[in-house]
């Protein structure tokens, strides 16, 4: 049965004039990127957290900025750590070969704010990061519109304290504190132009194909917004999903095709059934 549903995959990145890669959490797992579905997988990646009993939607907050900054720029500044030192699993380098080979390339959508994507060789240019990007600062004020790279940022961060050691980024128009421009829990004041620039070119860019193939990869239903992504694009544009989800790989037609497996194993089983070469 799944062997069969591999070829139909196939099949369907055979026949698409256009490749869309819809990516979620799950995305990252095989890169060693850890999970924070669940207060167990978030507290044992952040043991200081759970000790002071705080979960994933509390420390991920503007609130967290204001109430206890050097805790929530420990946190923050970690994932930054470490999502510059992760090196993107070789499922992104399947995923580029087919989108480069067709007639209209690819697109992504993608509600991770790690960057992986462009850090594996995708264009900048046509990834679309949903939630924004953890190597962009905004004020957290805010003061203005402004948002800009967080690459003369260095943190340093005492993980077993979860605690910024470091002196934290600052606004450089108002000098107040700078914070992530991520869209956050009960965050009224992400700056999202930079994300909506980017929704408008893929917009654009899904005007211009006609048979295109959604790739959607480790999103759930907790927080749908590539699901909801991936539905509309089939729905409007005409195109077939393949959804790789471990859990809910369900999918809204029978010529669509669910895959019940994590994301690299998913791709290199689809790589050998068009006949690609596998990395090793």
């Amino acid at each position: 049965m799944l062997d069969s549903l591999i070829d139909r995959a196939a099949t369907l990145i055979d026949a698409a004039d256009a490749l869309i890669v819809a990516a979620g959490a799950g995305m990252g797992i095989d890169s060693g990127l850890p999970d924070f579905r669940g207060n167990a997988g978030f507290w044992k990646a952040y043991p200081a957290l759970g000790k002071a009993r705080l979960e994933f939607q509390q420390i991920a907050s503007p609130d967290a900025f204001r109430s206890a900054p050097a805790r929530a720029w420990g946190f923050y500044g970690h994932r930054l750590q470490l999502y510059r030192s992760t090196v993107p699993h070789a499922g992104f380098a399947l995923l580029r070969r087919w989108g480069e080979r067709m007639p209209h390339g690819y697109n992504v959508f993608t509600s991770n704010v790690d960057g992986q994507f462009q850090k594996a060789g995708f264009d900048a240019d046509v990834v679309h990061e949903c939630h924004g990007s953890i190597h962009h600062l905004q004020c957290l004020e805010p003061c203005s519109q402004a948002v800009w790279s967080a690459d003369a940022f260095a943190p340093e961060v005492n993980h077993a304290e979860c605690r910024l050691l470091n002196a934290m980024p600052l606004c450089p128009a108002c000098g107040a504190l700078a914070r992530p421009n991520i869209l956050m829990f009960n965050d009224w004041d992400w700056i999202a132009h930079r994300s909506e620039l980017q929704d408008c070119a893929q917009q654009a860019w899904l005007s211009s194909v006609n048979r295109p193939v959604v790739i959607e990869i480790g999103a759930g239903t907790a927080i749908p917004s590539v699901r909801h992504f991936s539905e509309r694009v089939v729905h409007a544009h005409g195109g077939r999903l393949i959804r790789i989800n471990p859990n809910e790989c369900g999918v809204p037609t029978e010529r669509d095709v669910g895959l019940p497996l994590g994301a690299l194993d998913a791709l290199e089983r689809i790589a050998r059934a068009l006949g690609d070469s596998v990395a090793t």
